[in-house]
Parts: structure tokens; sequence; C-alpha cells
């Protein structure tokens, strides 16, 4: 017969030390809740003929299980992770890491009151959306910028307050869909454009476009491919031909470069800067890929088109906060310094060597082995990711981590029970890490978790 007398009173379990701690941590009602929830399970367990002898294990089990449970509710569901997959701008781990600079400059902003709004010196309410446009135009050569929450809304917001009641051309080879059921022509029949395609998918020409144009023709919009290739027999006028295009048929072009490249060398990969170049009227792109900072995007160029989507009433819901633009602008000051590729963890990253990675992976190695560890290296390559520079394998050397009698699906699923989980790759039924994508400060955190006594 079970005895249900072992589980104490709920006010009885208050008065123990360990409860007031908990309630003093998470405050009376949730600890109340969590005693009660985590004795209704004891109560489950001594019905299925199990559980403690007495009334004081009873209790000690019920406050270490109810202080679980509200630590990890405190906790949340957004947790840090480590990345040791080698995909750069990993969309589901959080895309970019946040440069030093930047976190620093976070703190200062969001720990008090900021100018957001407000002009300083006229004394008066300002505009958000005019920062972080003087490090952008400095960087890319356009006349002026602006910055919304991320790119899907630059493109949304371009559309709507340039293309509206109009008909926006676009290649055929250009009907991309992105991550997440982002779908070109379900944004452009959003916005009220109409969509006015031409070309097909592996070959459009200049002609193409101003052989369309009319008075209802509002934009030529060119999108990057970002996440696929199209090769063999395939032509796509250049970026300064669609231009003249534009140009002679009194049309503004407008390029969505989605990566948000500032660096002239990365396997090809089309750069803000080069964008302004060769003339487009407008280009947006995101914050948070190449460029290595926050989920934001950026829309340069012509001062009167950036006005005009600056004062549209869609700007207000799809504007950034302070630390969007915190972050950003921390971030840009270091490609204006000239620091970029030392101080920023996406081009570190894109940067690092095999030989750099090798020697990592080779020391982390040795701890985890005297610890019991399987461990090989291994060549490979690591990947950009985040819809960037497909195809583009960046030479890397793997760190392959096995236990004894464990598969590797087994030893992948316990890396992610960690704190802070580890997500890794199994590549030939071997669980490996690639540290292109570990901060050089998580190696002795990954050593820690695996071989805590080395």
């Amino acid at each position: 017969m079970p005895d249900f007398r072992l589980i104490p009173g709920i006010e009885t379990l208050r008065q123990r030390d360990g409860v007031r701690a908990l309630e003093a941590a998470f405050g009376a009602e949730a600890t109340v809740q969590a005693l009660r929830a985590q004795a209704g399970r004891l109560r489950e367990t001594i019905a299925a003929g199990r559980g403690p002898d007495n009334a004081e294990q009873a209790a000690g089990v019920i406050e270490t299980a109810a202080e679980a449970a509200l630590a990890a509710g405190a906790r949340g569901s957004l947790r840090p992770v480590i990345n040791a997959t080698g995909v750069v701008i990993h969309t589901n781990l959080g895309r970019a890491p946040i440069a030093a600079a930047a976190i620093k400059r976070v703190a200062a902003i969001a720990a008090g009151y900021s100018n957001l709004e407000y002009d300083l010196a006229q004394g008066t309410r300002g505009s958000r959306t005019v920062h972080a446009e003087s490090l952008i135009t400095a960087l890319t050569g356009a006349e002026a910028a602006i910055v919304v929450n991320n790119n899907a809304a630059a493109t949304l917001l371009i559309l709507t307050g340039l293309a509206s009641g109009r008909e926006v051309t676009i290649s055929r080879g250009e009907l991309v869909e992105i991550g997440g059921g982002f779908r070109v022509p379900d944004i452009l029949r959003q916005s009220g454009a109409t969509l006015r395609e031409v070309g097909t998918t592996n070959r459009t020409r200049a002609n193409d476009y101003t052989g369309t144009a009319s008075a209802a023709t509002a934009m030529f919009l060119r999108v990057h491919p970002s996440n696929f290739r199209i090769e063999g027999f395939t032509e796509r006028p250049s970026l300064k031909e669609l231009v003249a295009a534009g140009r002679a048929a009194g049309v503004p072009v407008v390029e969505d470069i989605g990566s948000g490249c500032l660096v002239d060398d990365l396997a090809g990969e089309p750069s803000v800067q080069a964008s302004i170049a060769a003339g487009v009227d407008l280009v947006c792109f995101s914050g948070d890929k190449l460029l290595g900072g926050p989920q934001c995007g950026i829309i340069a160029g012509s001062r009167a088109l950036v006005d005009r989507l600056r004062t549209h009433p869609l700007m207000r819901a799809l504007r950034a906060d302070k630390i969007t633009f915190a972050i950003l602008e921390a971030t840009l000051a270091e490609y204006v310094a000239g620091r970029a590729a030392a101080t920023i963890p996406v081009q570190q990253m894109l940067h690092a060597t095999a030989d750099a990675i090798e020697a990592r992976a080779s020391t982390l190695g040795e701890r985890l082995a005297a610890a019991g560890w399987q461990i090989a290296l291994l060549t490979g390559t690591s990947a950009v990711g985040g819809g960037s520079a497909p195809g583009w394998e960046l030479p890397t050397v793997l760190l392959s981590v096995n236990r004894e009698g464990q598969s590797a699906s087994s030893t992948d699923a316990w890396l992610r029970t960690l704190d802070p989980p580890i997500v890794a790759r199994i590549e030939g039924d071997r669980v490996v890490f690639d540290l292109r994508t570990v901060l050089a400060s998580q190696d002795d955190t990954i050593a820690s978790l695996l071989a805590p006594s080395t």
C-alpha cells in the first residue's frame, strides 16, 4: 500500500533553508508552484511502488527537483551554444557572432538612455534613421543609407515605397526562394507591385529589360542568387550593362545582394562597394551575414530614393532598435578603421588558415585523448553558410572525437545536452569538430566539458 504520508506539505517544505533560498532567488509564487509540481510527480512515483524511505528523503527529492525546474525556467529557451559545425554563418545558430567592440558598445547603450530619436545639437526630437548612415556611406560610397530590421524588410520597403501599383522587371533566373520560404514573387505581390519576368531561367540579356520598359515600369530589380549557382549554358548582363540599360530606359536599378559583403576577396561574392561603383540606384543587404554584425537590413544608394523610403509609413513598422544600431555602428567602425579581418569574428573565421586550425585541433585533441577519447585529425572543408558564397569550400582540419562503444549519433546527442551545448557534425560515422567556427576562447571550455580532469 503506497504511503503518501511521506510527502511533506508545501508549508512544511517552505521552512527548509534550501527552499527559502529558492524563494529569494526565484520568488515565492514560482517556488510554491514548482514544489507542488514536484510533489505531484513524487506521488506518482510512490504510487508505482518506488520512492524515498522517509519524509526527509522525500523533502530532499522535491527540493532538488524544484530547484532544477526553477533554474531551467529562469534560464529561458535561448541559450549560447558552441558552433563546431564549420558553417560560419549558421542561420540556425544565430548567424554572426558579435565583435568584442560591439559587445562593449551595446553595454554602454543598453545600460541607460541614449539619443536614439533626439537631436543633441538642437535639443529637439530627432530621427533614428540617421544612425549608422555616415559609416555606411563612408564605406560604400553611397549618397545615403537607412537601416531596417532585416534584409527581407529592406526588400519589402523598397518595393512598397517605390513600386506599389507599378511593374518591377526581373530576370526569370532570379526569382529565387531563400531559407524560411521567402520567395521573391511573394514579396513582390505583398508590396503591391506587379512582377514582370524577362529572359529565361539560364539566359537573360540587357535588351530583355529595355524591351519591356514602359511608363508602368518602376524599376529593374536584380537579385543575387545567393544560395545556389546556375552553371553551363548561361548568360546574365553585367551590373554595368544593366545600369546602362536602366539609364537608357529612364528606370532605376535596384540590387538585392543579400550577403552584405564589404570586402573584395570572398570567392566572387559581390561587394556593396562594387554595386555602388557600378551605378545602381539602390542596393540592399544583410547586416548579420558576411558583414558580421546584427540582424538588420541596410539600404544604400541615391539620396532621393533613400529619403523617399525614410519617410514612408511602412518604415515605422520595419525600423531597427537601439541595440541593433549600437552593434551595427561598432561593427562598421571596425571596417572603417581597417581592422575587420582581425576583429570581426565572421571575418576571422573566413580568413583562418587550415594550418592554424590544425594547430588548435592538435592541442585540444591531446587534452581529450588523455581523458579517454578516441581522437583523429582529418582533412575537410568548412562552409560559409547563410546563403553566401555557395560552393565555396574552405580547407580545414577536423577533430574527430569518439568514445569506445558509443555510436556517433549518441555522442552527438550527448554533446547537445552539455552546458553550453556543443553542436558538431557527423562525417563517415564519426563526430567531428571544425574549430574554424569555435571561438578560440572556447577551446578550454570544450576541454573542461569533455575532459574535466585534464
